[in-house]
């Protein structure tokens, strides 16, 4: 038995690049960066902070929601397939590319700026236990 599965937790790193294949099938690429905490050692030794960026793939119905909806910055949870590929570029050197093809997505919260944009758009309310009455 064998398992290619990854999950990953992160930030999107630019706004999707969405195209249609000629049988009007969507598939969208994007970046996902995500982040170990850096820490100081118990000897003293300081450990930076590091970052990984990852090639996600979506296909069909996923890839129009993540057309629609996703924007960089989006912090989004991902499961799917590791893919290895390789491919010559424009100098004829071969090039290698590891992906993730996701199979499942979820949006985790919303950018600061969006959040912020919605409470200044909502009604203000009354702290509780103010003894103002509404009528």
């Amino acid at each position: 038995m064998s398992i290619n599965k990854a999950i990953l937790v992160g930030n999107v790193g630019k706004d999707p690049d969405v195209r249609y294949l000629d049988n009007h099938v969507c598939v969208a690429n994007l970046t996902l960066a995500t982040t170990e905490r850096g820490y100081t050692a118990q000897n003293g030794t300081q450990v930076p902070e590091r970052t990984e960026w990852h090639n996600l793939v979506f296909w069909r119905g996923l890839a129009e929601t993540v057309e629609k909806y996703v924007h960089k910055g989006d912090k989004i949870y991902v499961e799917g397939s590791i893919r290895n590929r390789s491919y010559d570029d424009q100098n004829g050197v071969k090039r290698y590319v590891t992906e993730i093809f996701v199979d499942s997505m979820e949006m985790l919260g919303r950018p600061q700026a969006k959040q912020d944009a919605a409470q200044a758009a909502a009604p203000a309310q009354p702290e509780p236990g103010s003894n103002d009455v509404p009528f």
